[in-house]
């Protein structure tokens, strides 16, 4: 459908694409992933058109149809329902519809039968264009992706950007286009038009691009995962999750090669500089130099999981109680958020709050944090210290200061030695630090924004949405800071991924009451599966997966031969042994220069390498079958 050859692209200096390489046949379900400023966007824009390559070709079957969701989509503004600019996707059969209706209302006052065979040609055209069913199926799709009925009818202008976009995203998939490209899709939509999205998608039946960071959206609905690393599209054939195995695999094949071809030339300088003064070594010197220096040199493996090496801290612990809010109501005109309702933190808690948008997560925040008035009684604990960081606190950021100076503003009593170290585990590092932030991106000026707020010296964190924006690289950061914060912290978040790691209570509203449940993202996931299955009621302590007990089966009686059990242990051993031995060979193999440069003969050997370790495994599950029995 697409192919992309020997793609080179470059922004000023820098070269965002070198001779890279991608093919995209009809029907692929394609991820694109790697860090921020690695060019995800650029590659979308250039397969538009919108961006044209410094170098390489890209060649479109002429019957590729492209949709392209992007953030210039937020700008779009018009006065028309929602509904009616999501039907604009088959703007043919809108117009058919509208001749139609002028037939319709000529034959009124005049009927004859030429207007009698124009609308009967303009009713099977506009069947042929499937106009009959346009409207519900958009109806369909804006339901789906959490548009209350009601609304429907509502211009486009009365709705925020998020909400915007989620009616450009229905207009795409009403398109049904047979390549459709979507950049960061998941920013802009709530925990249930995720999965609504996951379930759509894995219908569709085009192909489809995503730029995504969300961990788990990308192994629901990806077969293909693409890489953009080093200037190059690295394809991987599966999900995030076999992306994320195979990377290891194909890292620890390049390390060993890198160690090996290391070692080679650290004992062929050795023999040059022990004997580049005798005159009889002088032509096995010349030639060892002459092949030194047309070594295709491997590239060390870069450790991309980067470590929190500190540790946020606070001076002073609360007390047991953070905060209590007794007999909460609130409401925005007829629209009832919080009816009587209470709340209640306790030191030490990791609260994620889940849930659709619009249904009061941020307005609850705001409560707790004290800028919304409500009705009801807010009562906060002893020696609380909060801090509250949402995406406008990006806007708040001071332009003209640079990353120092930004972070020195929150009043820490750090020094500069530790606010840069800091600054690294946020990937800022060596002159980054001196970076204007007016020259930042969404991203980096998240990152700024959350370095700000966890250096706050706060012991309760109130966090809204503090994923979006960022890359894996950043969310892991953020992740391994929540993990070792000792405070207490409320945070609000759509990444699943994110809230499995840290959170240990799950807060959602339902029926204007705010809701707990007292375990993990997982443990809450099948505890709701449970209840819309049996109306199971909410627990007082966590639940975990609880397995079926198993039909008892008649147990067969053993045969007590000690002696054939020893020797089929001693079998057992010597197969282990001997598939230990291959296994080791076949890595020693890989790593040669020879073998790791030619793909073709390291995928042979990566095939063996696989069914050794396959039988190595099944063999030590038998041994340890046997010993447990003997």
């Amino acid at each position: 459908m697409i192919s992309i050859t020997n793609l080179s692209f470059h922004f000023g200096a820098r070269a965002m694409y070198d001779e890279a390489n991608l093919h995209i046949k009809p029907g692929d379900k394609i991820g694109l992933i790697g860090a921020n400023g690695t060019g995800k966007s650029t590659l979308l824009r250039i397969i538009t058109g919108e961006y044209q390559p410094d170098g390489g070709s890209i060649s479109m079957a002429k019957d590729c149809s492209i949709g392209f969701l992007n953030q210039d989509l937020l700008s779009y503004q018009t006065e028309d329902s929602i509904l009616l600019v999501v039907m604009q996707a088959f703007q043919r059969a809108l117009d058919v519809h509208e001749e139609m209706e002028k037939v319709l209302h000529e034959m009124e006052t005049n009927y004859k039968d030429e207007l009698v065979d124009q609308l009967g040609e303009l009713q099977e055209e506009y069947e042929r264009l499937d106009g009959f069913t346009l409207q519900a199926r958009a109806e369909e799709l804006l339901e789906g992706l959490g548009f209350p009925t009601a609304e429907l009818q509502q211009p486009l202008s009365s709705f925020s950007g998020g909400w915007r976009m989620r009616v450009m995203l229905a207009k795409l998939l009403l398109q049904k286009p047979s390549l459709l490209l979507l950049d960061e899709p998941t920013n802009h939509l709530d925990l249930p038009s995720i999965k609504w999205i996951e379930e759509y998608l894995e219908r569709y039946e085009g192909a489809y691009i995503v730029v995504s960071h969300d961990r788990y959206f990308l192994d629901n609905t990806v077969e293909i995962t693409v890489e953009v690393a080093n200037a190059k599209l690295n394809v991987y054939a599966g999900n995030y999750s076999f992306y994320m195995e195979e990377k290891a695999q194909r890292n620890e094949i390049q390390k060993g090669a890198f160690e090996n071809q290391q070692a080679k030339i650290r004992q062929t300088e050795r023999f040059i500089e022990r004997f580049k003064a005798k005159a009889s070594k002088a032509r096995q010197v010349q030639s060892r130099v002459k092949a030194l220096a047309k070594v295709d040199l491997i590239d060390d493996v870069v450790d991309e999981n980067a470590k929190v090496n500190f540790k946020f801290t606070f001076d002073t612990p609360s007390g047991r109680n953070v905060i209590n809010i007794d007999h909460m109501s609130k409401a925005y005109g007829s629209k009832v958020i919080f009816k009587n309702s209470e709340a209640r933190i306790e030191r030490g808690q990791k609260i994620a709050f889940i849930g659709a948008n619009g249904k009061g997560k941020s307005t609850l925040l705001r409560i707790i944090n004290g800028s919304e008035p409500f009705d009801g009684e807010r009562v906060m604990g002893y020696n609380v210290r909060d801090t509250f960081f949402a995406q406008h606190q990006l806007e708040a950021l001071r332009l003209e200061n640079n990353l120092l100076e930004e972070l020195q503003q929150t009043g820490t009593t750090k020094t500069e030695m530790e606010l840069r170290g800091i600054l690294g585990c946020f990937l800022f590092s060596n002159d980054d630090v001196f970076k204007k932030v007016k020259v930042l991106s969404g991203g980096e000026k998240s990152r700024v924004a959350l370095a700000k707020t966890l250096l706050s010296n706060a012991n309760f964190l109130l966090l809204d949405e503090p994923t979006n924006h960022l890359d894996m690289v950043s969310v892991n950061i953020l992740i391994q800071a929540l993990q070792q914060y000792q405070g207490t912290f409320l945070v609000i978040s759509h990444d699943r991924f994110f809230v499995e790691q840290i959170a240990n209570t799950i807060w959602f509203i339902e029926d204007h009451q705010l809701k707990e449940y007292p375990g993990t993202y997982e443990e809450y996931e099948y505890w709701l599966e449970e209840r819309q299955k049996n109306a199971t009621p909410l627990p007082v302590a966590p639940e975990k997966k609880i397995k079926q007990p198993e039909k008892p089966v008649e147990k067969k009686p053993e045969v007590n031969n000690n002696v054939l059990l020893k020797k089929e242990i001693d079998l057992a051993e010597q197969q282990i042994n001997e598939l230990e031995i291959k296994k080791e060979d076949l890595e020693k193999e890989m790593a040669l220069p020879s073998v790791f440069g030619d793909f073709a003969k390291l995928q042979t050997y990566k095939l063996n390498y696989e069914k050794v370790k396959s039988d190595l495994a099944a063999v030590t599950q038998k041994w340890e079958s046997l010993v447990e029995r003997l």
